[in-house]
C-alpha cells in the first residue's frame, strides 16, 4: 500500500490520495509513526517483511520464501529439500529466441488456480522427473521442490516487467532448460490460444524464483503468549501462519486481488476474536501490491479505498457493537512503489489504534502524516512487541 509522491496525483501518494474515512477517523484517535520491516542488505520481499510484521527478526529465521509457501501446500520438506516459487507468467511471442523474450506480466493477468491447475499438468507431463517435483498452488504461484537441491539465487519476475529475459535466467542450467521447454509447452496449448481469444493474458511460461530451505520459527503463542489466527488468500502467508502456529482461517472468494471478498475477511476476524477464542487476527490484504506491480494507480487507489470501506469499517463497526476493547494495527509490510513496479526497501507508515483511549490528533493516514509524528521503529521486528505491549 505504501507508495511515492506522484506527479499526476498532485504531489500525493496513492494512500494520501484515496477516500479513506474509517482509517483516517481512527487516525485522529491513533499512534502513527514509520516501521523498517526489511533490514539493510535484505531483499524486500513480502517474506522478509511479514516475518517482521509478525515479529520475527528476518535475519534470523529467514530461509527462502518458497519454503514458507510449501508449509501451506502441506509439503512435508526434507532438510535435504530446496522450494522453489514456480510462478505461470507472460512472455512476449516474437519470433525470437527464449531468452530474447520479454517479461510482460508476472501473473499471467492474475489467471486463476483452476487455470494453473491444468497448465501445470501439461508442464508436469514433460518436465517432473528426479530431482524436481511441481504441486500447485495459488493462483499463478506455485511451487517446485528440488531434492537435494542448491539455494541458486533466482530474479523475481515482477523485477523485470518490460525487459528482456536474457540476463535475468537462471544461472543452473537444468533450471533454465525447464524454463525454456515450458514456454515450447504452453505457448500453444488449448487453454492459453482460449485465454488470447479472450484478450487475456496467456500464460505461457514458468519462471522459478524464491529458493528456499525448511523453516523453522518459534511459535506464535510460544514466543508472545497469545492465540492467534492469520486470514489470507496467499500461500506465502498462510505459510507463514504454519511455522508459527497460528491458525489459518479460509474466506470463500478471497483470492488475492482487486475484487477479493473484502468483507468476508472482515467478518472472519470478528468471528475468530469474539466467538473462537483467537486473541489476535492477522488480516492480510495482497491487492495493493498486486496493483503496484501491474503499475495501475487507479486501481490501486481503489483497493485501499475497498480496504478502508469494505474490510476495515465493517471490522470496526462490529468491534465496537461488541462492547470488547480492542487494539488495532494498519500498515502495509512493504512498499510497492507504482514507479518501479516492484518492491522497495522504505520505511511503512503505521497506525494502532486502542479502544479505550481518547484522543484528537489533527492527523490522517498516510506516509506524509506517520513520517511528521518522529516515531521510528528501525528494526521491523519489534513492532509487534511494541503493538502487544501498548
Amino acid at each position: 500500500m505504501a507508495d511515492r509522491p506522484m506527479e499526476r496525483l498532485d504531489g500525493k501518494t496513492p494512500l494520501e490520495y484515496a477516500d479513506t474515512p474509517c482509517m483516517d477517523r481512527l487516525a485522529k484517535r491513533s499512534e502513527m509513526g514509520m516501521a523498517r520491516t526489511v533490514p539493510e542488505h535484505m531483499s524486500p520481499g513480502s517474506d522478509v517483511a511479514n516475518l517482521s510484521v509478525l515479529g520475527y527478526d528476518p535475519q534470523v529465521y529467514y530461509t527462502g520464501r518458497s519454503s514458507l509457501e510449501a508449509l501451506s501446500i502441506g509439503v512435508d520438506m526434507k532438510d535435504t529439500d530446496v522450494a522453489l516459487r514456480c510462478n505461470f507468467v507472460t512472455l512476449t511471442e516474437d519470433d525470437a529466441p527464449y531468452e530474447d523474450q520479454k517479461m510482460v506480466d508476472h501473473s499471467s493477468g492474475e489467471i486463476s488456480t483452476a487455470d494453473c491447475a491444468i497448465l501445470l499438468d501439461a508442464v508436469r507431463d514433460e518436465l517432473e522427473k528426479p530431482p524436481y517435483r511441481f504441486f500447485v498452488g495459488t493462483s499463478y504461484r506455485h511451487l517446485v521442490i528440488w531434492d537435494r537441491g542448491e539455494v541458486v539465487g533466482l530474479v523475481p519476475p515482477h523485477d523485470i516487467i518490460g525487459q528482456t529475459i536474457r540476463d535475468s535466467l537462471p544461472t543452473d542450467k537444468a533450471l533454465k532448460e525447464m524454463m525454456a521447454r515450458s514456454y515450447a509447452i504452453l505457448k500453444d496449448h488449448p487453454l492459453n490460444r482460449e485465454r488470447k481469444e479472450k484478450g487475456l493474458n496467456p500464460a505461457n511460461s514458468i519462471w522459478f524464483w524464491g529458493a528456499g530451505t525448511r523453516p523453522s520459527l518459534t511459535s506464535f503463542r510460544e514466543k508472545n503468549g497469545k492465540k492467534a489466527a492469520m486470514i489470507s488468500a496467499v500461500d506465502l502467508l498462510k505459510g507463514l501462519a504454519v511455522g508459527a502456529g497460528m491458525r489459518n482461517v479460509t474466506v470463500e472468494g478471497a483470492n488475492g486481488g482487486l475484487h477479493t471478498n473484502y468483507e468476508g475477511k472482515a467478518a472472519a476476524a470478528v468471528k475468530a476474536l469474539l466467538e473462537d477464542g483467537d486473541d489476535l487476527v492477522y488480516i492480510h490484504l495482497e491487492a495493493p501490491d498486486e496493483m503496484g506491480h501491474q503499475g495501475s494507480v487507479e486501481r490501486k487507489i481503489q483497493s485501499i479505498e475497498n480496504l478502508d470501506k469494505r474490510l476495515l469499517a465493517p471490522l470496526v463497526e462490529a468491534m465496537d457493537a461488541s462492547g470488547e476493547a480492542y487494539r488495532l494495527a494498519v500498515l502495509p509490510d512493504h512498499p510497492t512503489p507504482i514507479c518501479i513496479r516492484t518492491h522497495s526497501s522504505e520505511a511503512v507508515p503505521f497506525m494502532i489504534y486502542d479502544s479505550r483511549k481518547d484522543g484528537c490528533f489533527d492527523q490522517r493516514y498516510n506516509e506524509k502524516e506517520a513520517a511528521r509524528t518522529g516515531i521510528y521503529i528501525e528494526d521491523g521486528y519489534t513492532f509487534m512487541d511494541h503493538f502487544l505491549e501498548k
